[in-house]
């Protein structure tokens, strides 16, 4: 008969929870930057089912589906910043998100003045 031993990951002690601050290179280097027919936008809504609705930089509001190599790999959020690839047809009411940026990442893409939306709704 075998013998199931389980195992518990821990912290070590005297180590703490806290938020990374330090923008490290190796964040942005993995980062995907806006293409000619991609746009930045703010998720304003979940609607389930993968659908969410985006704030758009372009101006518009679109219902975006989160693509299927994203669908439970990355959760996105209310308040995040996403890249949009709007579709070929409907192109203003729908597109696809291909990205989610973390908050250091955001941070820099407003440094650099991709990002110029603000978060309001």
């Amino acid at each position: 008969m075998e013998m199931l031993i389980l195992v518990r990951n821990r912290r070590p002690r005297g180590a703490t929870l806290g938020k990374k601050k330090v923008l490290s290179e190796e964040i942005i280097k993995n980062m995907t930057l806006p293409t000619a027919n991609d746009v930045l936008g703010i998720a304003l809504k979940l609607l389930g089912f993968d659908r969410v609705s985006v704030k758009c930089q372009d101006g518009h509001e679109r219902l975006c589906r989160i693509r299927g190599k994203m669908k439970r790999r990355v959760w996105v959020r209310v308040g995040d910043i996403v890249l949009v690839s709007p579709w070929d047809f409907q192109s203003d009411k729908r597109g696809d998100i291909i990205w989610r940026y973390t908050r250091a990442q955001a941070q820099w893409l407003r440094k650099k003045g991709y990002l110029t939306i603000e978060r309001g709704g």
